[in-house]
């Protein structure tokens, strides 16, 4: 197995075995609180979850995130997404795609479109590899395997830091993605892999032309953590635990990016973890909210336990709209039914 994929089997495992949780720092949305409406004058069947984000209509603010590909399990992983995706109409995206552009035989473990005809997809590279001979070519290659409606570039200095050789040089990289964005033929999303994106970088990135934020916080998945647990080296693992719990929550995030950019198309991620906190996230500003282990976790087991996730996430979150006396997103967005604690 090429180095690449083996660490993408390696990051599969570690996920779903080993405890790589941040340990202190929380998704901060446990600071805030929705205000109960007793007499919400709504009929709760009469709910409308729908949105839309770059211009596609979703039925419910869910994504599923970016998660894995690249070996068989993963591949197995990626077509049960997908096809939750499909039957919900809510979003996806795939794990980086490195590893099929070095190894096109992979290819396969991505390329799920069949499985998701109608859904919102997003194709996935990191930002750094651009300083390391990527260009045009390879973000059009990892588009056209998806048919994908989106790039994600992800920006991930923690983990390539505590990963053993990891790729850390990170200079210019803001004016490579301006001539991309400028260039590719789909919008392009800057996310985080769960250390968070600031009000003031997310200006920076708008301004050098990505379409969306993705300000993935931390508080969930700690890949200073996944990486410290592969390490090879006792510096590599000892660099992981210490930054284990590094990063902006995602609640701060969420508000810092609104405050300098309140249009720009927004998903929350990083921690969460129910409908309630997915809610929680759209009333601070969002347009989707993003989960990434609920969804592994689920699909690791089955199909079936996909579809019960995604129903319960759905019923929680038309919950707190129904408990907030708002009948839709947008009306939860207006309203005033989020408070700060404390």
């Amino acid at each position: 197995m090429a180095e690449t994929q083996a660490r993408k089997a390696d990051h599969l495992r570690i996920c779903l075995e080993e405890a790589v949780q941040f340990q202190q720092t929380t998704n901060g949305l446990e600071k805030y609180k929705f205000n109960h409406c007793c007499l919400p004058e709504i009929n709760r069947d009469e709910i409308d979850l729908t949105t839309s984000f770059l211009g596609k209509n979703l039925a419910a603010p869910l994504l599923i995130s970016s998660m894995t590909g690249g070996t068989e399990f993963a591949g197995e992983i990626n077509q049960r997404l997908a096809k939750i995706a499909q039957h919900y109409n809510i979003a996806m995206g795939v794990g980086s795609q490195r590893v099929a552009v070095e190894d096109p035989q992979v290819g396969k473990t991505f390329a799920v479109r069949s499985h998701a005809p109608n859904a919102l997809l997003f194709a996935n590279l990191g930002a750094v590899q651009l300083n390391y001979k990527y260009g045009i070519d390879q973000c059009e290659k990892v588009i056209d395997l998806l048919a994908a409606d989106a790039l994600i570039l992800h920006l991930n200095p923690l983990q390539e830091c505590v990963q053993t050789k990891g790729d850390t040089n990170f200079r210019g990289l803001l004016d490579k993605i301006a001539k991309l964005c400028e260039k590719l033929p789909v919008p392009v999303i800057a996310k985080e892999v769960g250390n968070g994106i600031s009000g003031e970088m997310a200006q920076k990135l708008i301004d050098a032309g990505v379409a969306g934020i993705d300000v993935a916080g931390a508080g969930g998945t700690s890949w200073a953590k996944v990486e410290s647990e592969r390490a090879q080296d006792a510096m590599q693992r000892r660099l992981g635990q210490t930054f284990t719990d590094w990063g902006i929550p995602t609640a701060e995030c969420l508000v810092s990016v609104r405050d300098v950019a309140p249009d720009v198309p927004l998903i929350a991620s990083g921690g969460l973890r129910n409908g309630l906190e997915v809610a929680k996230a759209i009333a601070l500003g969002a347009d989707v909210a993003g989960l990434a282990m609920p969804f592994l976790q689920a699909a690791a087991v089955s199909e079936a336990a996909l579809h019960e996730l995604v129903q319960v996430l759905i019923a929680e979150i038309t919950t707190v709209l129904f408990c907030t006396g708002n009948a839709t997103l947008k009306d939860l967005k207006h309203s005033k039914a989020l408070k700060r604690l404390g």
